[in-house]
């Protein structure tokens, strides 16, 4: 009894906190029924003060939604055991996995729900959590990994490259959790020829919406591998990966060729692309673009110190470079031939004459280069900052209407200058339409991410405006883009941005969490 008495004493404290700090007051069925959780369950959330802010805000700093309490499961059975409990309520809570929270508009929170901490399932892992299997056969390329879902890509990388092996998809940053980049799709310079991440996994194991464990794949419980695939957290929780792996490089030719004229940038970077057989050592392993435009801050920081005067001069002349990022892997048995593959990459190409770039690094170093740019702007307190980002799939058919009026027509002309503007082409055939995520309906498409660092309110409006006049101007211009990492959408944006998969999104929905629950951050249903 006395402990009844204590947990409606927290609850009147509680809601009296909320008044007095002009949150909408009114009752709540989110959260009395908490306090009737198993004590082995109850015992595992959270509600430290620091530990909800954390859980409140995300890598954009734009958003910020509190939840009740944070799960810190000891095994993936406590993260089954309270989706199965909010299932059993007539009004039940909502629930969010969150791994690094990478995400920048609060697609991890869940407003007065739980947030479940998935990187504390690592410590229970007991080195489970990545296991390399099926190695003893004479081709390395059956081989494969079991990683946890909390995994971070760094950690896969350490463990699959100490034995010769590596999995053939990443994404440019590596600290972020295997479950959250399958629950996006997961891209880079790799997709052209690999596909997405999303297209590289032999097998899964979900926690559905309902609480039930199941091992999906292409070939059992079908429907659930493709839906939980780019599927937004909507579907179930991923708590396993089975991802196939292939020889592991040791360094990288890494190239940056620059060019003054957009159309033959992309006609080059088209080609590149256009040698995509896995198995086709000739081809190129990464293919990203970059912009340069002529505003403060210009970061030359790749190119030699001599170079970077005449590079200046060049994108001041133009008003924008375009820079295609070109990289070659190799190894031992590679290291004779390389210089040539490379070579015979470039003498196709029609950059500016001179304004080739090379550096010549280990695999990791290549993969992991965000971090050390991460580490640097750590140091000066400048990675914990507001990042009103733009991320978005452009057809080839419109490339050049769009280069005219966003990059020259909205971003040269004003007086915002963004960190990283990259944009590259992929190829359609790489992607399985049966998985959740949404792309241009044409052969080749290219990848818009517009990686804005704000210092301020006052500059994050200005950048969120920008945002709002690029996405308008390609509506006005009949532009299908399709927005990747997206958030804050209204339902009916919703349905715009899954269009011809939209019936059987929700359909899924009402199959795999037909009560709602999961990932309400991402405001699809809630």
């Amino acid at each position: 009894m006395a402990t009844n008495n204590y947990a409606i004493f927290s609850i009147s404290i509680l809601m009296a906190m909320l008044c007095l700090s002009k949150i909408k007051c009114e009752k709540s069925h989110k959260l009395q029924p908490l306090f009737s959780l198993p004590e082995t369950l109850a015992s595992k959330l959270s509600r430290d003060p620091q530990i909800l802010l954390e859980a409140s805000t995300d890598y954009g700093h734009i958003i910020h939604k509190s939840p009740y309490a944070v799960l810190e499961p000891s095994s993936i059975d406590d993260i089954a055991n309270l989706i199965k409990f909010s299932n059993s309520l007539s009004n039940p809570f909502t629930i969010s996995p969150r791994g690094k929270a990478h995400s920048v508009l609060g697609q991890a929170m869940a407003q007065n729900g739980v947030v479940v901490n998935m990187t504390q399932l690592n410590g229970f892992r007991n080195g489970s959590g990545i296991v390399v299997s099926n190695c003893d056969v004479k081709s390395p390329l059956d081989c494969y990994v079991d990683v946890g879902g909390e995994q971070l890509w760094i950690d896969v990388l350490h463990a699959t490259t100490k034995l010769g092996l590596a999995p053939l998809s990443w994404t440019d940053y590596l600290y972020l959790t295997v479950g959250g980049t399958l629950s996006n799709a997961g891209i880079s310079g790799q997709t052209f020829r690999f596909g997405p991440q999303i297209s590289n996994v032999l097998e899964l194991d979900v926690i559905t919406g309902e609480g039930e464990f199941v091992t999906c794949s292409r070939e059992n419980n079908s429907e659930l591998f493709y839906s939980v695939l780019g599927g937004l957290g909507q579907f179930g929780v991923i708590t396993r990966a089975r991802l196939p792996l292939g020889p592991s490089p040791t360094r990288a030719k890494w190239l940056r060729l620059i060019y003054d004229n957009f159309s033959i940038f992309s006609a080059d970077q088209e080609h590149l692309i256009s040698f995509n057989n896995k198995n086709d050592t000739n081809a190129a392993d990464y293919v990203e673009g970059i912009l340069l435009f002529n505003k403060p801050l210009l970061d030359l920081s790749f190119y030699p110190t001599p170079d970077q005067p005449r590079i200046k001069s060049l994108v001041t002349k133009c008003g924008i470079a375009y820079v295609i990022e070109l990289v070659k892997y190799y190894d031992t048995n590679t290291q004779s031939r390389v210089d040539e593959e490379v070579d015979n990459l470039v003498k196709e190409l029609n950059f500016v004459p001179t304004f080739m770039f090379e550096k010549d690094v280990t695999y990791e170093e290549f993969l992991d280069r965000v971090h050390v740019e991460e580490l640097v702007l750590r140091s000066k307190g400048l990675w914990e900052v507001p990042h009103p980002w733009l991320n978005m799939f452009v057809p080839k058919s419109r490339i050049s209407d769009f280069n005219e009026g966003v990059f020259k027509g909205i971003i040269l002309k004003q007086n915002l200058t963004p960190a990283i503007l990259l944009f590259y082409p992929m190829n359609q055939n790489k992607w399985d339409d049966k998985m959740s995520a949404v792309i241009p309906n044409e052969d080749v498409f290219y990848t818009l991410s517009l990686l804005n660092a704000a210092s301020g309110l006052d500059e994050v409006k200005a950048f969120e405006a920008q945002i709002q006049q690029i996405l308008q101007f390609c509506n006005d211009s009949g532009i299908e883009i399709r927005q990747y990492l997206i958030g804050n959408k209204t339902p009916q944006q919703w349905i715009q941005h899954f269009g011809t998969k939209w019936q059987l999104f929700e359909d899924r929905k009402a199959k795999f969490d037909p009560k709602r629950i999961l990932s309400p951050g991402q405001g699809i249903f809630q």
